[in-house]
């Protein structure tokens, strides 16, 4: 009986243990998580932090009993480190765990930018449950919130932000928001429409230093209102002081670091287990080490649209990997060859920023002797941009357009070759969906053909 361990208590963690318990009814499962709740989504954090869901709401299984049911034994411990040679986990606390296999899937953490005063009170990442109980303490109606970062996650963040009645500033060191899944054009106009809902948006823009006003740090103005008799003092006194590099100073309540996340892959230095960006894996899952896989934000796999390997950290991708590595992890167990692909990472950014609508497929930026054609109408907020390597679809950015994001997608995920459609695009890229139809439903290279259609 094989004993199968997964390191990583998220989405991926959790699809993966219940995979393997239904492919293998009498196998061991060991779901190892860091965190004392029960297994819970990220992604529903902006929608507790809107009040939308209590806590509760966030939980991935809502049965209290859902992995005793199943025989999946939970561990509530931080691994320090795993060793592949012996397959054995090490713990911060705790007896070792030994395992016949082994699924990483511990995510991602936030980053944690080198700013002087980045530790002090008042200053939060928006990643576990804690931080949002940290935060919804602090941005009461009428708080004055400073959000550093302003990409994808920041963007959910600051939507969650705002419905909460904050003043919000957000400060972003690239010269546009989100820019990592926008271009200039399309990052720019979500910065006007942040600003038009009130929102203020600092972009080139770096945070210097997060101070405490010095009256507060040093308790001066309490101790002068003591000495002429009047008790504790209660100055208009803000509880921390930003310093931006444009010269000014925002007075802040409350500061939120969303300045990106990076793979939570560092428990796995010396392990004998090879990591780039992420956890290096073939088309199988399988790391370097026969019988250790990941999945998830840790993973670096494949892109079959790009052509190298990717973290691509979106929860459809994470579910994917995931099954797809635990059906691997059933067949090692049983001394079989692997028997599920990856077909390959989806790269899709699909993001609503206080209502408007945007999003990202494939190679958005162009590649090198490609060719590509922009459609925008500022009056009406949208914009459309094209990319295309040969007669191929590539990438694909919009804002405010979203009649056609299934197929955006379709074409990009698909590799369609367009054939004459190209030069139709080019003089006109609103005509997506007669492309589609006159190409991708004559080739079968993506499966998804029905579903961009429908959409």
């Amino acid at each position: 009986m094989t004993h199968h361990v997964i390191i990583g208590a998220g989405p991926a963690g959790v699809i993966a243990a219940e995979t393997i318990r239904k492919h293998a009814p009498l196998d061991t499962i060991t779901l190892v998580g860091d965190e004392p709740e029960p297994p819970y989504s990220r992604m529903a954090i902006p929608y507790l932090l809107i009040g939308n869901v209590d806590e509760s709401g966030t939980y991935l299984r809502k049965s209290s009993t859902h992995f005793a049911d199943l025989k999946i034994n939970q561990r509530a411990a931080r691994v320090s480190h795993v060793d592949a040679a012996s397959k054995t986990i090490a713990f911060e606390t705790g007896d070792p765990q030994a395992f016949d296999t082994l699924l990483i899937a511990t995510g991602s953490h936030p980053v944690r930018p080198p700013i002087p005063g980045i530790e002090t009170a008042g200053v939060h990442p928006c990643w576990t449950l804690q931080d949002a109980r940290n935060i919804m303490a602090l941005a009461t109606p009428g708080a004055r919130v400073l959000q550093l970062g302003a990409g994808f996650i920041g963007c959910i963040i600051m939507e969650a932000l705002a419905a909460r009645g904050v003043k919000l500033s957000v400060v972003e060191m690239g010269d546009r928001m989100v820019p990592r899944m926008m271009g200039p054009t399309a990052g720019g106009m979500i910065r006007d429409w942040c600003e038009t809902k009130g929102v203020q948006v600092f972009t080139g823009t770096k945070v210097e230093a997060i101070v405490k006003p010095v009256a507060l740090e040093e308790g001066l103005l309490d101790k002068l209102a003591s000495a002429v008799g009047m008790g504790k003092a209660s100055p208009d006194v803000p509880p921390l002081r930003v310093r931006l590099s444009n010269g000014q100073s925002l007075d802040c309540d409350l500061v939120i670091s969303a300045a990106g996340v990076r793979p939570a892959i560092g428990f796995l230095e010396n392990s004998g287990i090879t990591c780039l960006l992420g956890v290096l894996t073939d088309e199988h899952l399988q790391t370097n080490v026969p019988g250790i896989y990941a999945a998830g934000d840790c993973c670096e796999a494949f892109d079959k649209v790009s052509g190298k390997t990717i973290v691509s950290a979106i929860q459809p991708n994470a579910a994917e990997q995931a099954r797809v590595a635990a059906l691997n992890m059933v067949a090692f167990g049983r001394g079989r060859a692997p028997n599920a692909d990856l077909k390959g990472v989806t790269q899709i950014n699909v993001l609503d920023t206080l209502g408007l609508i945007s999003t990202s497929f494939g190679d958005w930026q162009g590649r090198p002797g490609g060719e590509h054609v922009e459609l925008t109408d500022l009056a009406a907020g949208r914009h459309l941009s094209l990319q295309f390597q040969d007669d191929v679809l590539v990438g694909c950015n919009s804002v405010g357009w979203t009649e056609h994001v299934g197929v955006m997608r379709g074409l990009v995920e698909g590799q369609v070759k367009l054939g004459e459609w190209k030069e139709t695009l080019k003089k006109d890229p609103t005509k997506l969906m007669e492309a589609y139809l006159a190409t991708a439903q004559a080739q079968s290279g993506w499966t998804g053909a029905q579903d961009a259609r429908r959409r």
